[in-house]
């Protein structure tokens, strides 16, 4: 069993109760702690410890930051949470719920500096961060071991320390082998927490737990779940594949997965892109408007692909025209739901072309984008579209026999006369 010191950093292979080297009590253990490399950090409590730092005499009290027009809770510390106190409670339910606590109204440019410092002692570390907010991030510390002379658990263990003893706050680590069980590990030890989950463990720790314990299943689906006979994770887990899809389509593979504790998803470190697009010009203007829509279908499929390569879905769907006298229309379509797939942004964006293409216009230029983007899952079951599961299910077969055969092997009819029309 390895075992790290979160006190002195030192890691040795034997499971003593206390720190051979320092003496300290704490400790790290895991047989695979020192391979592991795929983290979570979130700072605890982030605001009100920004502000007990910045005020001594709130360190024993029940803190509440928030209030102002929205009146509600933006976070509060760990006292006030034993009373049942929650982010985005209403103020005046937290209040009757811990009637002592001291209310602070949100200082954004204080906490912005602090989470800047944070991100600057993250990245001493590694430029593979995937910030979440101001004060959670994923980072891959995979193949640093050389770099910093130490595996990645001891790296990060000295991180925390650095981080309390520089920014004066505290955060909480999980560590494992991909971001979903390192954002469940470091759930589960907080705060000041470091906690890791090996992948052959993953199963056994998940299973017993409710299905709300799966970050990502909010109340409506935790309900509905529930209302299935899903209860716990080990129901998902013992259910097969293709029933879940069946269910609930998409989300019914995702549901899977992370039931498995399996996800894909890498860390990513360009969080400022906004958008994912493509766009191109033509060899000569063009009015025709099936002409047209064959160009917007190639573009759509893609631009979906650079979406799937990456995790992203959007809300978003923006098709740009540049007509031939060089003035460029931008025109927007909102999604109920978010979206990654090929024929959901050309059914979409096909409305916006068919306004603007009125067989006359002449176009140079026709691009398709979507953006509002986020990791959520995404397209499963809608009731304002009950097709939308079977079409998904579609597109990823098509997407797994183009990666496995080229990108010719599987190709519609409006792929092939756009693809002809292009050459």
């Amino acid at each position: 069993m390895t075992t790290l010191c979160r006190n002195c950093f030192h890691m040795f292979e034997e499971d003593a109760p206390a720190c051979p080297s320092c003496g300290h009590e704490r400790l790290v253990r895991n047989s695979r702690l020192a391979e592991l490399g795929i983290a979570h950090l979130d700072c605890d409590a982030f605001f009100a410890a920004i502000e007990k730092r910045d005020d001594p005499s709130l360190k024993n009290k029940p803190v509440i930051v928030g209030g102002g027009k929205r009146g509600v809770v933006a976070t509060c510390c760990y006292i006030a949470r034993l009373y049942g106190v929650r982010s985005a409670m209403p103020m005046f339910q937290a209040l009757k719920a811990c009637p002592d606590a001291v209310v602070i109204k949100p200082n954004s440019e204080k906490y912005r500096i602090a989470g800047l410092q944070v991100r600057e002692k993250m990245q001493a570390l590694t430029p593979m961060i995937q910030p979440v907010s101001v004060d959670e991030a994923y980072l891959d510390l995979t193949g640093t071991n050389t770099l910093h002379k130490a595996p990645p658990a001891v790296s990060l263990a000295r991180l925390a320390a650095e981080i309390e003893r520089d920014v004066g706050i505290t955060v909480s680590i999980g560590l494992s082998v991909n971001k979903f069980l390192a954002k469940t590990a470091s759930e589960l030890d907080k705060p000041k927490g470091f906690a890791v989950i090996a992948a052959e463990e993953a199963e056994a720790l998940l299973a017993p737990k409710p299905i709300g314990f799966i970050h990502g299943i909010g109340p409506k689906l935790a309900k509905k779940l529930s209302l299935d006979g899903y209860d716990t994770i080990e129901d998902l887990q013992r259910t097969e594949l293709r029933q879940l899809i069946g269910k609930y389509g998409e989300t019914g593979m995702w549901l899977k997965n992370r039931a498995h504790g399996i996800d894909n998803r890498p860390v990513r470190n360009d969080e400022e892109r906004k958008s994912v697009s493509s766009e191109t010009t033509f060899h000569k203007d063009m009015s025709d408007t099936a002409w047209l829509e064959d160009q917007l279908w190639r573009l759509c499929v893609k631009t979906a692909d650079r979406a799937k390569a990456t995790g992203l879905v959007g809300n978003v769907i923006t098709l740009k025209l540049k007509t031939a006298d060089f003035r460029t229309l931008t025109r927007r379509l909102s999604l109920a739901e978010p979206t990654q797939l090929a024929q959901t942004l050309f059914r979409s964006a096909r409305i916006l072309l068919a306004k603007e293409a009125n067989g006359r216009t002449r176009f140079r230029l026709i691009g398709i984008g979507i953006s509002d983007l986020s990791e959520h899952r995404a397209d499963s079951v809608d009731l304002l579209d009950p097709l939308v599961a079977k079409r998904a299910a579609a597109e990823r077969a098509s997407d797994l026999a183009r990666e496995k055969f080229g990108a010719d092997a599987v190709m519609t009819g409006r792929s092939a006369r756009a693809k002809k029309a292009a050459s």
